[in-house]
Formats: C-alpha cells, structure tokens, sequence
C-alpha cells in the first residue's frame, strides 16, 4: 500500500509563518467594536494555545460571530489587537491573505458544491487556495492526491467520494465542508455550530472528527449544543456581552454562579 505523504503543501515564499514558540497561535487583545452605539466586542482578550480545541458558548448576541469576523478580516475592530502566533497582526490583512496564512472558517450552514462530486468539492477547494489561473490549467501532484484521500478518510466520506454532494445528508455536507477547509492544510480552524441540525449519530461522528483534529491542527469551536461541547471541550470560554465572562474546564463552567445566571439557567 502506497504511503500517504503528510507533509504540509508548500508555502509561497511570500507566505510568513506564524511563530508559535511561546505555545500560543492567536492572541487577541483589548479588543472593542461597536455598530451604530451598540458595543459587540468590549475590552476582549483570548489566548488560543497551537494544538487546542476551544469552545466558546454564549447566548446570542454575545459577540461570537463578532470575534470570528474579526480574526478573519471580515470587521475591523475599533481598537485592540489580533495576532496569528506573535509576528502576524492579522488587523493589517485581508480575508484572502488571512485564508492564506493558514485561518479557515466554517459557517453554520454547509455551503458545498452540490451539482458536483464530493471528490470535485475537494480539488476545487484545493486549487482555490492557489488561485485562479493555477486552478485552471494546473494538474494535480501526487502529494495533493495522497492529501484528498487522507482527508476523505479523516471526514469518513472515502466510501461517497464520486457522489454527488446534493445527494448527501446534512451531516454529510458539514463534513465534507470540513474537508474542503483541510485540503488546504490550515493551521487555525473557525468552526460555526457544526452539529445544528444533525441526527444523534451524526453529531457523534462530528465530535470524533473534531477530536481527531485536535493537536494536529487549532480549533475553536461556535456551539450551544452543550452536551456536544462536553463531549470536546478541553476548555470553555463564555463570552457575554462582548467580553469574556469566564473560562476553564466544562466541569468549572456549568458550576460557575455568573454564568448559570446569564446563559445556562439553574439546573433542572
């Protein structure tokens, strides 16, 4: 059986690598923005360690979708800083020299290409991180090949590799737009309530496929499921009214008195 080649896709010389030497990929600090008065993010600071999987919970409107715009250049903050290990401000970049440094972001709802094979999903992805014209006439190396199928087995799709994408179910779609994202090899991944809509079996997968990830790649996770934040959170992090509230393991935070009065409620 042939080996399958791990090594990351290589760099563009132009492309800087974050230094992660202090243990840490992203620092956000004093972070504040606000739209027509109302404050969305206030005085917000989050440590993200390389290797972690992070939850962040919080009632709606609590500045999660917030933050995830502005690590992704989407919103610029008012004040603060957001740096990608400690040499990248990602405040000075764009959303595609973000996507390019490494960051990838998934929304809540799966956006994949239906009409095309689950396969063809994932070469697009891939030469759309190289952009258009090397997408056009470029072949693929075998070291991408070894890549699509190392990531088709990591999202247990190998088997729905030449379906059609709008044949699959919504657990389906969700990952294999998890997929799309590794294809890439990103370093830092944003992931948006991967579990909303899902059957109990799926939402068991997607906890496996999350864990799996987990020091091989950073992740921070969006989710109100909090039984499937149990089932792979490490750590928690509350954000509530633009700040965060508190912070630790599940354990810490479902006993935590300020949170159980403004987001979980009293235990039944």
């Amino acid at each position: 059986m042939k080996k399958i080649n791990l090594n990351p896709l290589t760099l563009s010389p132009k492309t800087p690598i974050p230094d992660v030497s202090h243990e840490l990929i992203l620092y956000v600090e004093g972070l504040s923005v606000s739209f027509d008065g109302f404050k969305a993010i206030n005085d917000l600071n989050l440590y993200i360690k390389q290797g972690e999987l992070r939850c962040l919970i919080g009632a709606n409107g609590a500045g999660k979708t917030t933050l995830m715009d502005i690590i992704t250049g989407k919103t610029k903050p008012d004040v603060g800083n957001v740096y990608f290990g400690q040499n990248i401000n990602l405040l000075e970049r764009t959303e595609p020299e973000i996507a390019q440094l490494g960051i990838g972001r998934k929304f809540q709802k799966p956006t994949v290409f239906e009409a095309h094979t689950v396969l063809d999903n994932l070469e697009m992805s891939l030469k759309a991180n190289k952009g258009i014209w090397h997408g056009l006439f470029a072949r693929l190396t075998s070291e991408q090949r070894d890549r699509m199928a190392h990531v088709l087995a990591q999202i247990g799709l190998t088997q729905q590799a030449d379906m059609l994408a709008g044949a699959l179910s919504h657990g389906q779609k969700q990952w294999l737009e998890i997929g799309m994202l590794l294809v890439s090899d990103p370093q830092l991944l944003l992931i948006d309530e991967p579990v909303a809509g899902m059957t109990a079996q799926e939402t068991e997968h997607t906890a496996a496929l999350l864990n799996s990830l987990a020091g091989e790649r950073t992740v921070i996770v969006v989710e109100h499921d909090m039984e499937f934040v149990r089932s792979i959170a490490r750590t928690v992090t509350v954000l509530h009214q633009g700040t965060v509230l508190a912070e630790g393991t599940m354990d810490q935070i479902q006993k935590n008195k300020d949170v159980i009065e403004v987001y979980l409620g009293e235990p039944a």
